[in-house]
């Protein structure tokens, strides 16, 4: 087996796991969490972001971001989701990586579990997020897995093609502080670009109905594709519009695929999986015919 699985320290935390075979690693924390403060190639940047004030930190309930990438439940409400993760969590090694599970949620009764593998000969994660009713009752949620990229990168979002004649073929959601103006996104005919830009303080997000089931983040010269299975004929969280969704601000962008809506009963769970995969020296595409061979040459 060539993937290795190694206790390390790592950002100001004594208890890590490293994950990594040939061509790139991953950090899952352990005193915090369930967290992937890390991905990249090996001797790379780090194509997550991390929140310097926050690394190595752990306790306190005040909820804090850390950057790398999480496990939610959505739809998104204050308290509920901001339940925080600054204890220590149980890892078991398995192969190919690590199985990280959070204890119960005391305030929602929610169980949060990961499990991260890494593939033998390249740089290709299965991230599968599971979460858990605990309590006594129905609960209705979506899964919802977030990943935090490093700044100045850009996101590409593909946009449904299908030909549906009189009838629409596609949904977006939008949050009462995006500003379809702005200048850090571009509406294309068959992408949506968002730029990060740190110099922008006003947040910006949009969920859309990815039946496409990828998006990408070109930054430090590699290419981050984030896959998943998106169920058309299941109702979403946000207005059903949101299979993905996407946020940034002056420090990061935020990459989130969802489940459909579940009503879980006491101990049911459900299961959200996703599939990334990181290319190296793959240029920056200047318009929609270049998007259209990178999409072919890497996604497709």
């Amino acid at each position: 087996m060539t993937v290795k699985v190694e206790k390390t320290a790592y950002g100001g935390w004594k208890n890590c796991y490293r994950i990594y075979n040939e061509k790139a690693d991953l950090i899952v924390t352990s005193d915090v969490g369930p967290r992937i403060i890390r991905f990249g190639f090996i001797g790379g940047p780090n194509e997550f972001c991390e929140i310097p004030d926050h690394m190595g930190k752990t306790g306190g309930n005040e909820w804090r971001n850390y950057g790398g990438h999480r496990l939610w439940h959505s739809p998104e409400e204050m308290p509920r989701c901001y339940f925080p993760d600054n204890f220590p969590v149980d890892v078991e090694i398995i192969p190919n990586g690590v199985r990280v599970s959070q204890p119960v949620e005391t305030t929602t009764l929610i169980k949060k579990d990961m499990e991260v593998t890494l593939d033998d000969d390249s740089a290709v994660v299965t991230v599968k997020h599971q979460l858990t009713n605990k309590g006594m009752w129905d609960v209705e949620l979506a899964a919802w897995a977030l990943s935090v990229m490093a700044p100045l990168g850009l996101e590409i979002v593909p946009q449904e093609q299908l030909d549906t004649h009189l009838l629409p073929n596609r949904m977006i959601s939008l949050w009462p502080y995006s500003d379809m103006n702005d200048a850090r996104v571009q509406w294309g005919k068959k992408y949506i670009y968002l730029k990060q830009d740190m110099k922008a303080v006003k947040p910006f997000k949009f969920g859309i109905s990815d039946t496409n089931g990828w998006a990408a983040y070109l930054n430090h010269g590699n290419m981050f594709v984030k896959r998943f299975s998106p169920e058309e004929e299941c109702l979403y969280p946000d207005y059903s519009a949101s299979m993905y969704e996407t946020y940034t601000c002056d420090f990061m962008t935020e990459m989130e695929t969802l489940s459909p809506l579940n009503v879980l009963g006491p101990n049911e769970s459900l299961l959200h999986v996703e599939e990334w995969n990181l290319f190296k020296d793959v240029k920056v595409p200047k318009d929609e015919e270049e998007t259209d061979k990178l999409v072919k040459k890497y996604i497709r």
